[in-house]
């Protein structure tokens, strides 16, 4: 919808215009189009009329009547204004009837006691009014159109904060909105943040696509020999090799255990949206001079004993 709005008439007080012999004082600059009317009003003891002329832009001198300015002031034209019982005048200036036309610019209106020009002014009391006159204007008003936004992500299903408010989640429609710069955030568990400051137009729908880079990494384990247990963070994770996925980018403590060999512990670091190695040479245990001593001891003391059995049936043997 579309409005027009021409301004046609101007209403302006203007008060104490009162004559004092022998002075003048000045009044503030009124600022109008031409055309308007502008109503004048004051007060005058020094007569019956109050006599009205205009000076300004390409006018003669001494002034031309208000109401008509093909008339000079000093050949006696004059707007002439009658003072009521209680010595007040009134006067509303139709600036778009003067008999002729003015230029754009600032006028001195002259409100005189008597019927003098601005040639004889030392013989009447006076007060004096500036009017600057502008081009008339037509005003528009046409409503703002409101504009939106479509916001899509892959993978789908990201939550979109727009100006810190919560709006919904991806593919989303945003309409209604008023034209400037918007702040919209999209996030996701497992995903990167993503924050975009996306414009609006007045009338249009942005179209904004996010692509959210995973907030995971991913963990290759390969141990020599094979078949390990691999324990990611204190909790199983299978039997190298291994290939493990969804990692949280951060620092993790991976163990790897099997029997016959030396634990290895290990901290490594998991980047978001890259694959990582981790490759290990697993110790045998080490076999200790004790425990050969041990091992080898236990069959001698078998044999010992057997021997000594084999004498014991052998005397008895013989006895009988």
């Amino acid at each position: 919808m579309v409005s027009s709005r021409i301004p046609l008439m101007t209403t302006l007080l203007i008060a104490g215009i009162l004559f004092l012999a022998g002075s003048a004082i000045a009044s503030p600059n009124i600022q109008v189009s031409m055309g308007d009317d502008i109503p004048l009003f004051g007060y005058a003891t020094s007569g019956p009329y109050v006599y009205l002329f205009l000076t300004g832009p390409n006018l003669p001198v001494n002034g031309v009547a208000l109401h008509d300015i093909s008339r000079r002031a000093d050949q006696g034209g004059f707007t002439r204004v009658s003072v009521d019982g209680e010595d007040h005048w009134s006067y509303t200036w139709h600036t778009g009837s003067i008999g002729g036309r003015l230029d754009e610019g600032t006028y001195t209106v002259w409100i005189v006691s008597g019927p003098n020009d601005r040639s004889r002014l030392a013989w009447a009391d006076y007060r004096t009014l500036s009017v600057t006159l502008g081009k008339p204007y037509v005003s528009v008003d046409t409503p703002v159109q409101p504009g939106g936004m479509n916001l899509q992500s892959v993978p789908d299903g990201a939550s979109l904060m727009v100006n810190g408010e919560y709006r919904g989640k991806t593919p989303l429609r945003i309409t209604g909105l008023s034209p400037g710069k918007y702040a919209v955030t999209f996030s996701r568990f497992g995903f990167r943040e993503v924050a975009i400051e996306v414009p609006v137009n007045q009338g249009t729908i942005a179209e904004v696509n996010a692509t959210l880079l995973s907030d995971a990494g991913t963990l290759l384990v390969n141990s020599t020999p094979t078949g390990a247990r691999v324990v990611l963070d204190g909790n199983e994770a299978g039997l190298s090799p291994v290939v493990l996925k969804n990692i949280s980018a951060d620092n993790h403590t991976i163990l790897l255990e099997k029997n016959g060999y030396v634990p290895a512990v290990r901290q490594i670091r998991i980047d978001a949206g890259r694959v990582s190695s981790f490759d290990v040479s697993l110790e045998p245990v080490p076999v200790s001079l004790t425990t050969t001593r041990a091992a080898g001891f236990i069959p001698g003391l078998a044999g010992a004993f057997f021997i000594i059995l084999l004498g014991v049936v052998y005397r008895h043997h013989r006895n009988q």
